[in-house]
């Protein structure tokens, strides 16, 4: 029996689990999971954090168990280390004070946009001049007219600078929780192999099966849905830091022609942003609920949601913005681009970094297995 305390009954069943795997190991060629469990005997806390972010919830182990239920031995790998996943994140967030935010994310995104869309029309109306709301304009500078650019660039600089310092204490926390820091995991091989793999999605495959959690039958599904939505918000953050290059060192304000390259990457991002989002809410519905987490936080749907809202906006705004409510519309746009950028740390969005530091560990930790000549849990 394993000896080590655990802090909840989520990390106590995950370890259950784990020495029960490792005793089997029938499943190690599906994922990068099996090959780290291997070389662990004993799971503490941050072990257990570490495997679960680890996981891409494929469902290829459940699939292939020959001790899943109704077996006794209860083995469902991938519901056990979705509830420990999300566990992680409230376990490890800045500040501590906010970890209950991770309980009622759903609720905690619908007010934040509610309020933060409020609070942007409100400002426009009491700060400058009302009619501008309803005045359309598509020339250079229109937009500013709505709102000034320092003072928008000042209150989402805030909001943006704020959302990276949280994130990054917080992965510093589960970086340090799982042991990575002191085995000298962060190197440049390491992070190179980690972003590859994550590009690809690497491990959705289940041992080249294709992604089982799906009950539509299409495997393939789920990775193209995580593609448009990964590449499509990069393809955003493209388009934003293209149009900040433009504002101060070219002097060109917005809003730019539609061929220009902010407008370009911008509308592809946005497509991308509202079909990989409602693919992955769509999927949400044809998941075999027997590996889904038992964890009910809304924080998947809220997340998704979001982001639906953000480009739709945007997109809105880019065919509308000639017409009266394009002051509207970019206030709109902004308030939701606004709550996004504040509930980041405190949602979904972490996930994907949490994955990309467990990933960074597990390319590390195989290269000194295979510089060694050990195979993986020697």
């Amino acid at each position: 029996m394993n000896a080590i305390e655990h802090a909840t009954p989520a990390l106590a069943e995950a370890s259950r689990l784990m020495t029960v795997c490792n005793s089997c190991r029938y499943c190690e060629g599906l994922c990068a999971v099996f090959p780290a469990m291997e070389a662990r005997r004993a799971f503490n806390d941050g072990d257990l954090d570490y495997l679960a972010n680890l996981c891409h919830a494929c469902g290829a182990c459940h699939a292939d168990c020959q001790y899943a239920p109704p077996h006794e031995f209860d083995v469902n790998v991938p519901r056990v280390l979705a509830d420990v996943r999300e566990e992680s994140y409230a376990r490890h967030v800045w500040p501590k004070a906010f970890a209950p935010l991770f309980a009622r994310n759903g609720l905690l995104v619908a007010l934040a946009v509610a309020s933060s869309v409020a609070a942007f029309i409100a400002g426009f109306v009491a700060a400058g001049d009302p009619q501008a709301l309803w005045a359309a304009g598509s020339e250079p500078g229109a937009f500013y007219r709505v709102m000034p650019h320092n003072t928008m660039a000042g209150l989402f600089g805030l909001a943006g600078a704020y959302a990276l310092v949280a994130m990054a204490m917080s992965l510093r926390g589960f970086w340090r929780a799982t042991g990575a820091a002191s085995a000298g995991a962060a190197d440049w091989t390491s992070i190179w192999q980690a972003a590859m793999d994550a590009a690809r999605l690497r491990y959705l495959d289940g041992g080249g099966a294709g992604c089982t959690s799906d009950t539509s039958g299409t495997p393939d599904r789920r990775r193209i849905a995580h593609h448009a939505t990964f590449y499509g918000f990069l393809l955003c953050a493209a388009a934003t830091a293209v149009a900040t290059l433009y504002h101060f060192v070219l002097g060109r304000e917005a809003p730019y022609p539609w061929w220009d390259i902010p407008v370009v990457l911008g509308t592809l991002g946005g497509i991308g942003l509202i079909v990989g989002p409602i693919g992955l809410l769509r999927m949400r519905l044809s998941r075999s609920p027997v590996i889904a987490s038992t964890r009910r936080t809304g924080m998947d749907t809220g997340f998704l949601a979001m982001l639906v809202l953000v480009a739709a906006s945007g997109l809105a705004l880019l065919v509308l913005r000639a017409s009266p409510a394009m002051g509207l519309l970019l206030a709109f746009h902004l308030g939701t681009v606004f709550a996004l950028f504040v509930t980041m740390p405190y949602g979904k969005f972490v996930h994907g970094l949490y994955r990309f530091m467990s990933l960074v560990r597990h390319s590390h930790e195989m290269r000194l297995m295979r510089s060694s000549g050990a195979p993986a849990g020697k």
